[in-house]
């Protein structure tokens, strides 16, 4: 090449690879570097929308479940029964009134109902059928005791009265329902939560190697950015920018179906309500509603899905760039 060659008719490093100067600066820098409509991009947009769905899904179940625990917990809890038994050489109708009135004489006591002896027969029907002779059976009368609300009576003090003037009365507060209960949501959240945690770890991966296949497939492009000057910064930028995109289209297929399973849910919760099949999922589920605070979480989970996979992305090219250079 001779001196007085003009200076626009050299060749530049960069027209080894088939690429000018000026054209891969007009080309818009994401489309460049990543496909915005490949089929590695969709199946990743499905992968997401699938966990943010199960992520979802296992968030109102937990929700549904330390609400009926709740609600259990409150019925339970605001009630306790006297069990008066009967005894040779005892009045069973005059235990059972003796017992009333000291159960009526606690404080925080609201009502006091003693059932009679046929309510009381009626409650072992379900095991031992209908039709037979109970009368000569020991079947022991029960007192219902409902609280005043808030109130916390000492139970203590009550048995002690109950055991010197009623020996064949015992208290029962349902405290050992509550605490199976209380175990129950507990242990139900903490399952939850693990779920929760694989379904994070499974995004995580999922965004991991679509980004490397990502790059293996355009490192010729990314190459030649790091020889014009491109910062890692900015390449990394592209990638993040890219993924968030998916993620957030992903997470508003996935988080979108579940509101509205949830809504339907509840809707059909709402129709059955009164019927015998609509109390039974009521005494079970509750209201079976997550309630604004549930979708809302919803809302709050499609938006960690779609950061989640920005962030892993951009993680993930730092890491490659690292190794390029």
């Amino acid at each position: 090449m001779s001196m007085t060659e003009p200076l626009e008719t050299m060749t530049e490093p960069w027209d080894d690879v088939g690429v000018s100067a000026t054209a891969l600066r007009a080309l818009p820098p994401a489309a460049s570097i990543v496909p915005r409509n490949s089929i590695a991009g969709r199946s990743l947009t499905a992968v997401v929308a699938i966990m943010t769905f199960l992520g979802a899904l296992t968030l109102g179940v937990a929700m549904l479940v330390v609400s009926a625990a709740s609600d259990w917990r409150a019925d339970v809890g605001r009630e306790v029964t006297i069990q008066v038994r009967p005894t040779a050489g005892r009045n069973i109708d005059a235990d059972v009134h003796s017992a009333v009135e000291i159960a009526r004489a606690a404080a925080g006591v609201a009502e006091v109902r003693a059932f009679t002896k046929e309510e009381s027969a009626k409650l072992v029907e379900p095991w031992l059928g209908t039709g037979l002779g109970l009368e000569d059976l020991p079947i022991p009368r029960l007192i219902v005791i409902k609280l005043a609300a808030g109130a916390r009576p000492d139970f203590a003090s009550l048995r002690q009265v109950l055991a010197a003037k009623v020996p064949t009365a015992s208290l029962d507060d349902h405290r050992h329902w509550i605490d199976r209960m209380r175990t129950m949501a507990g242990t139900a959240v903490v399952v939850c939560v693990a779920v929760l945690a694989l379904v994070l770890i499974a995004t995580v991966l999922s965004v991991t190697f679509a980004t490397r296949g990502t790059m293996a497939t355009n490192r010729p492009i990314v190459e030649v950015l790091h020889y014009v000057g491109a910062t890692d910064v900015f390449i990394a930028s592209q990638f993040q920018s890219h993924f968030l995109v998916l993620g957030f289209k992903g997470g508003l297929i996935g988080g979108g179906a579940a509101i509205l399973l949830f809504a339907v849910t509840e809707a059909g919760n709402a129709w059955l309500a009164g019927t015998p099949g609509g109390d039974q999922l009521a005494g079970l589920f509750g209201n079976f509603s997550i309630g604004i605070a549930g979708y809302l979480a919803i809302v709050l989970q499609i938006v960690f899905m779609a950061l989640v996979t920005g962030f892993a992305s951009r993680h993930t090219v730092n890491r490659t760039l690292a190794s390029i250079n």
